[in-house]
C-alpha cells in the first residue's frame, strides 16, 4: 500500500487505475475460502468441484471482494477509506489462469470528497468482476 495517499483534488473523472495482475493459484483459492470461513467443498476440495461441473476449486465471492478493495486501497493509498463496495461475479477464477483488475474513476462528490472507481477483473475465461467502489479521499495538502 502506497504510504503517500491520494488526494480528492489530485484525480478526476476518467483517470485511471495502474492494472493489477493477480496469479490465481490454488492457495490463493483455498485459503481466501478458509479465511473467510466458507467450507463450501468446491472452493477447497478439487473432486467436489469436478463432481459440481467444474474443472477445479473456483474462488469465492469474499475473496474476490478482497482483491477488489486492496486493488483501490492500494492505488489510493493508507488514508483512504473504503464506503461502499458493489460488485457481481461472472466468470469463475480458476487455479492457473491470472485476473487482471482494472479501474476507472466514473464520478467524484464534492460535497463528501468521494470518488466512484468502476472496477473490473477480467481472466481468460471474461469478466470474473465488475462494480464499483466508492472511496473517501483527504483534501488538502
Amino acid at each position: 500500500m502506497s504510504a503517500t495517499t491520494i488526494r480528492y483534488e489530485d484525480v478526476s473523472v476518467g483517470d485511471t487505475l495502474p492494472e493489477l495482475p493477480i496469479p490465481l493459484t490454488v492457495s490463493l483459492i483455498v485459503s481466501g475460502a478458509l479465511a473467510s470461513q466458507d467450507y463450501t467443498p468446491v472452493h477447497h476440495d478439487k473432486k467436489a468441484a469436478q463432481e459440481a461441473g467444474m474443472q477445479d476449486v473456483f474462488m469465492n465471492i469474499l475473496t474476490t471482494n478482497g482483491l477488489v478493495s486492496r486493488f483501490v486501497t492500494h492505488w489510493a493509498g493508507i488514508d483512504a477509506q473504503v464506503r461502499n463496495v458493489n460488485i457481481k461475479l461472472g466468470t469463475p477464477n480458476l487455479p492457473g489462469d491470472t485476473m487482471t483488475l482494472t479501474g476507472e474513476i466514473k464520478d467524484k462528490d464534492d460535497a463528501t470528497a468521494t470518488v466512484v472507481v468502476e472496477i473490473a477483473g477480467k481472466n481468460s475465461w471474461g469478466a470474473h468482476v465488475t462494480g464499483t467502489v466508492k472511496l473517501a479521499l483527504p483534501q488538502g495538502a
